[in-house]
């Protein structure tokens, strides 16, 4: 397709005309300005979520004012005090940690060490047991010997 600088200049001519007329009708009625056919950047940027969802700029500002108190309580009225922590033992609680642990092993050594186990481990067969199924097998091994010379 040719077209020539003339032809182009004229379009754009024409255009520019489509959107001042558009701009001039959108001031006259006071709504908000029609839609050119070339697509316009967003002036500010928006705090995106999913592709398509924006955050409105009051709900943005209450997030923010959300994180800022947050962060505060963080850091504490004393500024960037670091906040104590949790689940650590006082000096108290490790001392009578300490003794209840040292009476614990001592009443361990006066029984003499280790509690004995069980000479039986668990799920293991005993030698009676052992026995019975030996002969269990040999007895089925023989029926199928004498199934299968018939």
């Amino acid at each position: 397709m040719d077209i020539s600088v003339k032809d182009l200049q004229e379009a754009i001519s024409i255009r520019q005309q489509i959107d001042n007329l558009q701009r001039r009708l959108s001031s006259l009625l006071r709504g908000a300005p029609q839609r050119t056919s070339a697509p316009q950047r967003p002036t500010a940027p928006t705090a995106r979520t999913a592709p398509g969802r924006y955050f409105s700029p009051t709900t943005r500002a209450k997030l923010a004012a959300a994180a800022r108190a947050r962060w505060a309580r963080r850091r504490g009225t004393g500024g960037a005090a670091p906040a104590k922590k949790k689940g650590q033992l006082t000096p108290a609680g490790r001392r009578k940690l300490s003794q209840l642990m040292k009476a614990r092993w001592a009443a361990r050594r006066k029984t003499g060490g280790k509690q004995k186990a069980s000479s039986r481990k668990k799920g293991a067969l005993t030698p009676a047991g052992r026995r019975r199924l030996s002969e269990l097998m040999k007895a089925r091994w023989a029926a199928r010997r004498k199934a299968g010379s018939k």
